[in-house]
């Protein structure tokens, strides 16, 4: 299973960015889909999770609100629209996928595949 992120870039502080993660070569596998990120410094943090076929994301709280998940089965391809994004969001943003179909927010342990990321930049 490989996974590609995109859709990365610079935006000021309030603005929108959506990012894609297409997912090929072996869809069947893929129970979850999860997208996260890592800013300079910091550790890897989940921010949502979804089932690759059926069910709702499930969002950390600090996204809660402002960024939405959703997935193209036809496409391959998970997205994540972010809206009033702040300075603190800025990041390098990774998707992963877990073989195993679980609900709600999952640790970075649980995914086995990882797209390359993408950095997000958000001025002040």
């Amino acid at each position: 299973v490989q996974l590609q992120a995109s859709g990365g870039g610079l935006v000021q502080a309030g603005g929108s960015l959506r990012l894609s993660c297409a997912v090929s070569g072996g869809t069947i596998n893929i129970g979850t889909v999860g997208w996260f990120r890592q800013a300079p410094g910091k550790e890897r943090e989940p921010l949502v999770s979804i089932p690759w076929r059926g069910g709702i994301g499930h969002y950390v709280d600090s996204v809660k609100s402002r960024f939405t998940i959703s997935r193209d089965n036809a496409k391959n391809t998970v997205y994540l629209q972010m809206h009033s994004l702040k300075p603190e969001d800025t990041a390098v943003y990774y998707c992963a996928a877990d073989p195993r179909r679980r609900v709600g927010i999952q640790p970075s342990s649980n995914y086995d595949y990882w797209g390359q990321g993408t950095q997000v930049t958000v001025s002040s």
